[in-house]
């Protein structure tokens, strides 16, 4: 499964699989020609959508300016 976000004019794709009895969610940014590169944010949750969830926010905590 995957979701896309567009933030701060940069494409990110979370995408999240089955782990032992929960979800793990990986992002990736979406850079020039569509390559992709894993940003070493990872979450693991009960549900997918609580996966998801996590690695969004600390996809957005990670862009915040300082």
């Amino acid at each position: 499964m995957a979701k896309q976000l567009d933030l701060n004019g940069r494409r990110f794709w979370i995408m999240s699989e089955p782990e032992g009895v929960g979800w793990k969610a990986v992002v990736l940014e979406m850079t020039a020609g569509d390559a992709k590169e894993d940003l070493g944010i990872e979450a693991t949750a009960a549900t997918r959508t609580a996966a998801d969830d996590a690695a969004e926010r600390k996809l957005r905590r990670l862009l915040q300016p300082d």
